[in-house]
């Protein structure tokens, strides 16, 4: 089929992300929309689950999500752009990327330690989910049947990336590992896996435009994790786009392509959103592709956690801050013994905030601190006086 592109102002661009990531929702519809949640372990206010959950679902608490990953089953862990919570129905899609990581991933151990490999299945059939813990305790296996803690978590990791051993549950955010058979629904475990290369490869690469609504073909090396390469995805794009499953999208008639979800484009003829203030993770997916974020709303975002302090320009773990349609502050923060401290605010440079703004920023911190679970807020004495203002009147 020939497919025509979509012609979009940057203003229709940003209502039109707006709507598709930050429509209110319930916790399985946020799963529905993006297909994908990035896990990051760092839990400063929340991990970043959590954060890209509260900034979609009306009155979100951290951990919520649990119930429906380990109790419910209706999503899993798994390797997607890196660590991803995914939807329980993925599994017969995702054989291939299992197995893209058999033949490598921590390969020499598994070989070196074969024994310490059949011990580790051997103590999970015989006691059901354990973690690495229970193993660097040493009370499942007998002395010498394994190779240390350090081997057990790599043993561990590299069996749940192959897909042998899934995360039963999670504990302050320790994997309890199990066998897929007996976490994975029968419905979902026994379905034929998709093993045609050509299909997975569609699949995949149109996942990723989901879960960023409206992206560049050649965005960060990062997110094609799983996706084949270069070649691969390109042959991926071209065949998606002729059958209308993604459209090309030109803003402000310049050059550089995007191509949006296609669902996604009927939002096009929704009203923009009522504005509301939020606060959303470093690892977003609405943040995924960095330098389409600049081009279309002016918003260049860095993620620091891994810098040296003496070089980072902004903070640890800034959040950006969003509100209507464009980004207008961003955030360092933390939650320690119960109090939510902002210790650092940057305005953005063009922005002058006006009242209806801050009164949205009002009730964004009313929930973001139910969200936190928090006994209270404070700030620290650099960060601007009208934030400071807010946090006082809580």
């Amino acid at each position: 089929m020939t497919t025509h592109t979509v012609q979009l102002s940057s203003e229709q661009a940003r209502n039109l992300l707006a709507t598709y990531h930050f429509t209110p929702t319930d916790l399985p519809g946020v799963f529905t929309r993006l297909g994908t949640v990035q896990y990051d372990p760092l839990n400063p206010v929340g991990r970043n689950p959590d954060l890209v959950l509260q900034a979609r679902v009306p009155g979100y608490r951290v951990d919520d999500w649990q119930e429906i990953a380990y109790q419910k089953r209706l999503v899993y862990d798994a390797w997607d752009k890196q660590a991803c919570l995914v939807p329980i129905e993925d599994w017969p899609k995702r054989a291939l990327t299992r197995e893209h990581h058999r033949p490598y991933h921590d390969s020499e151990i598994m070989q070196t330690e074969a024994g310490a490999v059949a011990a580790i299945l051997r103590a999970l059939d015989e006691r059901g989910p354990l973690s690495s813990l229970e193993f660097e305790k040493k009370s499942v296996h007998a002395p010498g049947s394994w190779a240390g803690a350090t081997q057990a978590k790599r043993i561990l990791r590299a069996l749940w990336v192959t897909g042998d051993l899934v995360t039963h549950h999670r504990r302050n955010g320790r994997h309890y590992y199990d066998r897929a058979g007996r976490v994975i629904p029968h419905q979902h475990f026994e379905q034929p896996p998709l093993l045609d290369m050509a299909a997975y490869y569609r699949w995949i690469v149109a996942r990723r435009f989901q879960a960023v609504g409206l992206m560049r073909p050649n965005a960060e090396a990062a997110i094609w994790s799983a996706c084949g390469a270069a070649a691969q995805r390109k042959q991926a794009l071209t065949e998606l786009v002729n059958a209308g499953t993604l459209v090309p999208v030109q803003i402000d008639a310049k050059p550089q392509l995007f191509y949006a979800h296609a669902p996604m484009l009927k939002l096009l003829d929704q009203p923009p959103l009522e504005p509301r203030a939020l606060f959303l993770g470093p690892l977003d997916s609405f943040l995924w592709d960095r330098k389409g974020v600049q081009q279309i709303f002016g918003f260049d975002y860095i993620w620091e956690v891994y810098k040296p302090e003496h070089l980072r320009t902004w903070g640890y773990y800034v959040l950006p801050v969003f509100y209507g349609n464009r980004f207008i502050a961003r955030l360092d923060s933390r939650l320690e013994k119960g109090i939510w401290t902002i210790t650092r605010w940057w305005w953005e440079a063009d922005l002058k905030p006006d009242a209806a703004m801050l009164h949205a920023l009002s009730a964004a911190m009313k929930h973001f601190a139910r969200y936190l679970g928090c006994e209270g807020v404070q700030t620290s004495e650099e960060v601007d006086k009208r934030v400071r203002r807010i946090v006082e009147r809580l």
